[in-house]
């Protein structure tokens, strides 16, 4: 049966290491039979949560902003993928105030499957457990959801080195594995 999947790139690089794995997912996804889309929010217009809750009142939020575009396409996918470069040992800023906006309706964002790709410059891999333990936290919060899978690349710093490498490879075959 066909999933509907959305991959959500925050790299602020078009065509950056994190946004070339999407595009390694997505083409396994799609290989695979499914629907698939893909939004590189940095191009979108996304602010902070201010942590009104209003949201709590109305069931929307008060900012008008890509956001409530964004969350919608969440409620509707199967599988959400959740591409970020790792700065400062953390997810983007983009990806976060995505993650924060998604109070307004996080306890109803179940039952879905999450992939992560994540891309660094160090090499030291423990120095991923800062940004999964960020998407970890996410995922707790939506209920019986579950984490299907993530390539971790490290050693990536310049536009496009990724390109070639296992971590290309990688992320199609996960994406494939998304039937």
């Amino acid at each position: 049966m066909s999933k509907n999947v959305l991959i959500i790139s925050s790299s602020p690089r078009k065509g950056g290491n994190s946004d070339i794995l999407c595009d390694a997912f997505a083409e396994g996804a799609k290989e695979a039979g499914n629907e698939v889309g893909k939004i590189r929010i940095a191009d979108m217009k996304i602010g902070y949560c201010t942590g009104c809750y209003a949201c709590q009142k109305t069931g929307k939020c008060a900012i008008q902003d890509d956001a409530q575009d964004v969350i919608d396409k969440m409620m509707a996918a199967d599988v959400i993928v959740l591409a970020s470069p790792v700065y400062f040992y953390s997810i983007c800023a983009q990806l976060k105030a995505l993650i924060d906006r998604t109070v307004v309706i996080y306890p109803k964002l179940a039952n879905k499957q999450f992939y992560y790709l994540l891309t660094m410059a160090d090499t030291d891999r423990a120095k991923f457990d800062g940004p999964l333990a960020a998407l970890r936290g996410f995922l707790d919060c939506c209920e019986g959801s579950e984490e299907a899978g993530m390539v971790c690349a490290d050693g990536v710093y310049e536009c496009g080195v990724v390109k070639g490498t296992p971590f290309v490879t990688a992320a199609k075959t996960l994406g494939e594995q998304t039937r």
